[in-house]
């Protein structure tokens, strides 16, 4: 059986509250995909989908060639072949890490258990310690005795619910990283669920971003970045302003930061230029000149909060050190086209939640 998974214009509505509206999306064998969003926007309501843990109103979910979810039909959680790592860990705390890992693996004779066991333990680095019991171990080595145990099955797809929520940033980034490692080397298909963009970088093939029960856009992670195709996508992916611009022409947009050739030709009188703080950089000497409102201390740079002298604000990193209140000149540095979405600036901004700044 193949070990893909698709969902075609999946909906759900849960009396008269339309939760999920049109998802559609698919990963091939061995492809690990993500749902990114806000809080409430529906990822975990999607992930209880492909889990067989709620029903759907339209659409089709296909685990492999076989229709796992429609309207009339849901299969059962257990007929699924599903893996599932949760937020908490959810390990056994009366047994042992190789126990825990062995959980699933009952269909086994003894002698299978035993080598499918130390095969994800030396997978998932956790030698020396399959006779400990969780709260003898980090945080970090319980995620993966999680995942060890939700991968000894051989699920044909691991779903993952925030799974690195729980631990500190670094140890999130970090273990991201391995634990892709890990599922590449497995083969798995996966699906993660998270609010934080990083983890998504770090995990995911593909990426979807989601809000309001809708994808936005499916994509890997550099496209998503440099080429969002809805303002919700660039300003949730990373930081960034957006500023006010006037056709020209329709190839051509005036903005404060001066004129901006576009990639392609727009209709209408108004655009609006979406830039992010890397695209900026402070100059001795420019025509356009700014206001150092606020400065935060990066490490290897400072992040400002800047004015412009048409009162627009934006967001400038810099290794200068710049206090509040000093005038400087900054220039725009476009190493990619332009991220341009038709329409004025407080039209978009209308439709954007309240703060979008991921973690």
């Amino acid at each position: 059986m193949s070990r893909s998974l698709k969902l075609e214009n999946v909906t759900v509505q849960i009396g008269s509250n339309q939760v999920l509206n049109g998802i559609s999306f698919a990963l091939a064998q061995g492809e690990i995909g993500c749902l990114l969003g806000p809080s409430g926007c529906g990822k975990t309501t999607l992930l209880r989908v492909i889990a067989g843990l709620q029903d759907i109103s339209g659409g089709e979910v296909l685990i492999g060639d076989t229709v796992v979810s429609r309207p009339s039909q849901t299969l059962s959680t257990e007929k699924r072949r599903i893996g599932m790592v949760f937020q908490d860990f959810a390990l056994f705390p009366h047994l042992t890490v190789s126990s825990n890992i062995a959980f699933g693996l009952k269909n086994l004779s003894r002698a299978q258990q035993k080598n499918r066991i130390a095969t994800l333990v030396e997978l998932t680095g956790l030698q020396g310690l399959e006779k400990r019991y969780p709260h003898e171990i980090s945080g970090g080595q319980q995620q993966r005795v999680a995942l060890a145990r939700a991968l000894a099955p051989s699920p044909d797809v691991l779903l993952m619910d925030e799974p690195f929520s729980s631990l500190d940033r670094e140890l999130r980034e970090t273990l991201a990283c391995e634990v892709r490692d890990i599922l590449k080397a497995e083969g798995a298909t996966a699906i993660l669920v998270t609010h934080d963009p990083f983890e998504a970088f770090a995990m995911a093939d593909q990426v979807g971003v989601i809000n309001s029960g809708e994808i936005l856009q499916w994509g890997d992670s550099y496209r998503l970045y440099h080429a969002p195709t809805h303002p919700f996508v660039a300003r949730f992916i990373g930081h960034g302003d957006f500023l006010a611009g006037t056709l020209i022409s329709p190839d051509r947009l005036q903005t404060p930061l001066g004129d901006i050739q576009l990639p392609q030709p727009l209709e209408g009188k108004f655009a609006t230029l979406f830039v992010r703080p890397e695209l900026l950089q402070v100059v001795e000497h420019g025509p356009i000149r700014a206001k150092v409102l606020q400065r935060r201390f990066r490490g290897a740079h400072y992040l400002y909060s800047i004015q412009l002298s048409d009162g627009a604000p934006l967001t400038v990193q810099s290794s200068l050190p710049l206090t509040p209140g000093d005038q400087c000149h900054i220039a725009l540095n476009l190493t990619e086209p332009p991220i341009v979405f038709p329409g004025k600036i407080c039209d978009i901004q209308m439709d954007m939640p309240g703060s979008l700044t991921p973690p």
